[in-house]
């Protein structure tokens, strides 16, 4: 697709153009000031958020995501991505002077107790999977990856389960700190993912403190902390040290802000005032449907960006 169809209004971008600084908040771009509709803060969409405007090609929804204001991608699937397809991505990605959020760097063993149980195939199946994801953050230009502990394993003292997951987390570590890559540890709330061994911001501190490696942070969902802790800005104070990458959705439903109880224009004015310069990765779906949908999509994160 032309990439003046973004920008003039024809084509599968001709809703960003239609709608206006009503919707987009700003003027349009213009060919003397082409960042003029980007976000203050750096808001990171995934993959098929925008479909119905862009299509289901990859390259022209990066295009359409750039004309829209944001400045990053994120995609948990990228590891099952081909090698040709994570080249193409990466390409579109720096045509834009886009960023490359999270992947997932441990799919196969987040939804089971893995490391908890301290088994050494489960550690070596882990670090593995970190040896695999250096080659794709190096092809897509990636720096951070977002990993889940596993289940809590049944029987085993959570004291004991701490230090399995601290041993599985310092080994990884070992592999990415030469590349410069950061895993970022996700904690999940139980109300969609029971059984998960790390939930809460504390515990998350604990850990980080434990397994003490620049590779190894915390991935602060404000969704899942929602749901789990609240107190979003304290908590999000205490661990501010080990936080390098945010993603948000609404609680309830888990859709962009606006649709539910957190305050995120105050919540990004928090982060924005202490200077956060990181990724907030868009880990939710939407409330409405087609076109109009995309559309108050890109006007909810408007209405809560910082000025």
């Amino acid at each position: 697709m032309n990439r003046r169809n973004f920008i003039k209004g024809t084509g599968t971008g001709a809703a960003i153009a239609a709608v206006g600084p009503a919707v987009l908040g700003q003027t349009q771009p213009s060919q003397s000031s082409p960042m003029s509709n980007q976000f203050t803060l750096d808001y990171a969409p995934h993959f098929g958020l925008f479909k119905n405007h862009a299509g289901d090609d990859v390259v022209d929804e990066l295009d359409f995501m750039s004309d829209a204001g944001f400045r990053s991608l994120e995609d948990n699937g990228m590891r099952s991505r081909s090698i040709d397809e994570q080249k193409r991505i990466a390409k579109a990605l720096e045509k834009n002077d886009m960023r490359m959020g999270v992947f997932v760097m441990n799919m196969d063993c987040a939804w089971y107790p893995s490391i908890t149980t301290g088994k050494p195939e489960e550690i070596e199946k882990f670090v593995q999977n970190a040896r695999d994801s250096v080659e794709v953050a190096k092809r897509t230009n990636a720096r951070w990856m977002t990993v889940v502990p596993g289940n809590v394993a049944e029987g085993v003292p959570m004291e004991q389960q701490t230090a399995h997951v601290v041993e599985a987390l310092k080994q990884a570590s070992g592999v990415l700190e030469p590349h410069g890559l950061v895993m970022v540890c996700e904690p999940l709330n139980w109300r969609d993912h029971r059984g998960q061994f790390l939930q809460f911001t504390p515990q998350s501190i604990e850990i980080m403190q434990a397994v003490d490696s620049p590779s190894c942070r915390i991935l602060q969902d404000i969704y899942h902390q929602q749901a789990s802790e609240g107190n979003l800005i304290d908590h999000m104070n205490d661990a501010w040290e080990y936080i390098p990458y945010f993603q948000v959705g609404d609680n309830p439903g888990r859709r962009e802000p606006g649709t539910g109880e957190i305050n995120y224009a105050n919540v990004f004015k928090h982060m924005h005032g202490r200077g956060y310069d990181g990724i907030v990765g868009m880990e939710h779906g939407k409330s409405r449907g087609g076109k109009e949908g995309e559309v108050a999509l890109i006007e909810a994160y408007r209405s809560v960006d910082p000025t």
